[in-house]
């Protein structure tokens, strides 16, 4: 049964789930009404422009000790597949339309390397200073964790504060402790324009 987490709250994964092999990271969000953007809406009929769809791009970032050593430990939308194979993005979605999942990140947790003991899930808005746009235009944000051989949820958190003027969010990370996989809620807003100013955090 899925449990429903809050911000800060951690959930032991691997417990009651001996057999844990692989997890699939669903993150998702809803661009709001146009009644709540008010201001780009409008001022976009006015420039005689349709406005943009906002684009949200995930990513995972694996780190050692916390630390990020390099580029080619961030997987995104331009590094599909970490160089170990355990961390593989699902490919990017231009517009976060549908119901369910947005984007999705698969874990294959026997192949990740050993000095990896953490790996952070993070969103970022594509071009979010040029396009004026803000996490306080969407709604319905959630980061989920699945096994992904019988696709039963693991957990989820549902982010749900005011996030005005935040161009980017740490959702949460799956980390190792004591051979055991865990999930931190994070939930952590930020001013950061892309993935490198989020991946300079780790650095």
């Amino acid at each position: 049964m899925s449990v429903n987490l809050q911000k800060g709250q951690k959930v032991d994964l691997t417990k009651g789930n001996a057999g844990l092999k692989k997890l699939m990271i669903g993150l998702g969000w809803d661009e709001a009404g146009a009644e709540s953007q008010k201001k780009g809406f409008l001022g976009g009929l006015l420039g005689g422009k349709k406005q943009a769809d906002i684009d949200c791009d995930a990513s995972a970032l694996l780190l050692s000790g916390g630390k990020l050593a390099g580029v080619e430990d961030v997987v995104y939308f331009g590094n599909l597949s970490h160089a170990s194979g355990a961390v593989r993005h699902q490919g990017d979605n231009l517009t976060g339309g549908g119901e369910g999942d947005d984007e999705q990140i698969l874990i294959n947790l026997k192949e990740v390397p050993a000095k990896f003991d953490k790996i952070m899930f993070v969103v970022n808005i594509y071009k979010a200073a040029d396009r004026q746009q803000h996490f306080g235009m969407i709604r319905n944000a959630f980061i989920r964790v699945v096994n992904a051989d019988n696709q039963q949820e693991l957990c989820k958190y549902n982010l749900s504060e005011n996030y005005d003027g935040m161009t980017a969010m740490i959702f949460g990370e799956v980390y190792r402790h004591n051979e055991e996989w865990k999930f931190n809620a994070i939930g952590q807003a930020t001013k950061d324009k892309g993935i490198s100013e989020l991946a300079q955090r780790y650095r």
